[in-house]
């Protein structure tokens, strides 16, 4: 299988972005060094600062459920509880 793309889309609540922020980027370094990580970069939208995106690349769907069973994502979403408004995550392929 070829690689697999992620795009998860955070929006955290309007009184809690600089929290979920803080959170999202203590994510980074710690998942950059995962086994099967070729890309994972956090994003802010210009117009809408309570919105987040993760453009990841990761090496096989496999590697990817093994990051998603990661404590410090189980710690992520403890640490965010409540703040954020919507989560999506979309797995892709590309094609061109």
């Amino acid at each position: 299988m070829s690689k697999l793309t992620i795009v998860a889309n955070i929006k955290a609540k309007a009184d809690q972005i600089e929290l979920v922020k803080t959170e999202l980027l203590k994510l980074i370094d710690i998942t950059r060094a995962e086994e099967g990580c070729i890309h994972y970069d956090l994003h802010q939208d210009n117009q809408n600062p309570a919105h987040f995106v993760f453009y990841e690349n990761w090496q096989s769907e496999a590697l990817l459920q093994v990051h998603l069973a990661n404590q410090h994502l189980t710690d992520f979403r403890q640490a965010t509880e409540g703040c954020i408004e919507e989560f999506t995550l979309n797995k892709m392929t590309q094609i061109g």
